[in-house]
């Protein structure tokens, strides 16, 4: 099976009506959509996906910002899933992002960097689980596989 990965566009991301620029960047790359959902994030979900950051000064902040509109939670297929979507999305900074990628086109500021995504597949595992559960994405063949994909 391939690598999957969680991406998330952020509160500002759909208020900003970004969600599809950001799904077709991810699409034009050739990671496939399995799993989506426009979602209200609560705080106890907030806590437990920021869980690292919690002794840090700015994770009320994170919490806040995460549960003031919503976010589109989504699962991404790929043979290096995780390591292709960030590319995809840039470094967290959107000064520092490249021109061309999700932050470094629609960002400035850190803390509105329009998407998040997992670093490691560790981390998607773990986030795919908070946000869909087990079963929560689908399994299809893709027609435009074999011309992305060398098998």
């Amino acid at each position: 099976m391939m690598e999957r990965t969680f991406v998330a566009i952020k509160p500002d991301g759909v208020q900003r009506g970004l969600v599809g620029d950001v799904i077709s960047r991810l699409e034009r790359r050739g990671l496939k959509l399995v799993a989506m959902r426009l979602m209200q994030v609560d705080e106890d979900l907030a806590g437990r996906h920021y869980s690292e950051h919690v002794s840090r000064p700015f994770f009320p902040s994170l919490v806040s910002f995460i549960t003031s509109g919503p976010i589109v939670a989504m699962i991404w297929e790929a043979n290096n899933a995780v390591a292709l979507a960030r590319q995809t999305m840039g470094a967290t900074n959107p000064g520092d992002a490249s021109p061309g990628t999700i932050r470094g086109d629609f960002g400035v500021d850190i803390g509105r960097n329009i998407v998040h995504g997992s670093d490691s597949p560790e981390s998607a595992e773990r986030e795919i689980g908070l946000f869909f559960g087990e079963g929560g994405a689908l399994d299809y063949a893709r027609s435009a596989d074999q011309w992305i994909i060398e098998s």
